[in-house]
């Protein structure tokens, strides 16, 4: 009876131990979990500079709506320098990050940085921009609009096919491939051209301080290097990241010292498409291919 009373009490005894080991290993792990929670939460709440890269064809992105939203709202980035390498893209693509770069820009600096490339809605972009820089030899400008498009009728009737559209009006559905282009569908999309020209004209002007005259001279399409570009008044400053970084520092008391946080873009889950472009890489030709409407690309 003795022996069996004190192999109990053992019992009991290990249970104890191994309870409390239990708990401390638990307090242990929490205890882990809540530091490393304060180091990710202190890392995601340190004071930065975010930086947006806006690389190739510019479309209409709702993600990157988005990600400039929130940069507006986080208090800890105090500044966004916007890298461009870009030959522009569709009217409303360039129009509405512009727009949403100066929405940014209502609550802390932005700076535009334009790499090799800023031409046509690239350059749209960096006007969203409090201050410009670009490299000497940086290709930008490019004001202006395009639309093209293919008369195939010729070759159709060369091979034998006769195409036939019955529409409610003349001008529905101009331009089109499978129909010779009337002087009255011309003069039509000459108008929305022009009109949309004017419209970029106008930023131009406002956002570089130019007279319309100058911006109109300034806007014919015609390509600028980046020495160019500054001395029209179309950029404020040669240099890249460094000198904006500068420029922060001295025009708005940003320190240099402060680390750059790139923008991120939350895509979710890609579909097939998107891995393949992702794992062979998308080229400039085949993103033309997908744009839709008024264009304002440079297309060397």
């Amino acid at each position: 009876m003795t022996f069996e009373s004190d192999s109990l009490i053992d019992r009991k005894r290990l249970k104890r131990r191994l309870a409390n080991w239990r708990l401390a290993a638990v307090i242990a792990v929490a205890g882990v979990g809540l530091a490393l929670f304060a180091r990710f939460d202190s890392v995601a709440n340190q004071n930065h500079v975010a930086r947006l890269s806006v690389n190739g064809i510019i479309v209409e992105d709702i993600k990157r709506i988005q990600a400039l939203g929130r940069v507006a709202r986080d208090r800890s980035a105090k500044a966004l320098i916007v890298r461009i390498n870009s030959p522009g893209g569709t009217v409303v693509g360039g129009e509405t990050l512009y727009f949403e770069l100066r929405k940014v820009a209502a609550k802390k600096p932005v700076v535009a940085v334009i790499g090799t490339l800023g031409a046509s809605g690239g350059y749209m972009v960096a006007l969203g921009g409090d201050r410009i820089f670009a490299r000497a030899g940086t290709i930008t400008g490019s004001i202006g609009v395009i639309m093209q498009t293919t008369d195939l009728t010729g070759l159709l009737t060369k091979i034998g096919i006769k195409t036939e559209s019955i529409k409610s009006d003349p001008l529905k559905a101009v331009p089109s491939l499978l129909e010779p282009m009337t002087d009255k569908a011309r003069a039509l999309i000459k108008s929305v051209i022009r009109d949309t020209h004017r419209q970029f004209v106008a930023m131009v002007a406002d956002r570089r301080g130019l007279s319309a005259d100058n911006a109109r001279k300034l806007s014919d399409g015609r390509i600028f290097t980046g020495a160019q570009a500054l001395s029209n008044g179309l950029i404020d400053a040669i240099g890249g990241e460094a000198e904006a970084r500068d420029w922060l520092a001295k025009k708005h008391g940003i320190a240099t010292r402060l680390p750059v946080r790139n923008v991120r873009i939350n895509r979710g889950t890609k579909n097939l498409f998107g891995l393949v472009e992702e794992m062979f890489g998308k080229t400039l030709f085949s993103e033309r291919l997908r744009l839709d409407g008024l264009i304002s690309l440079w297309q060397p």
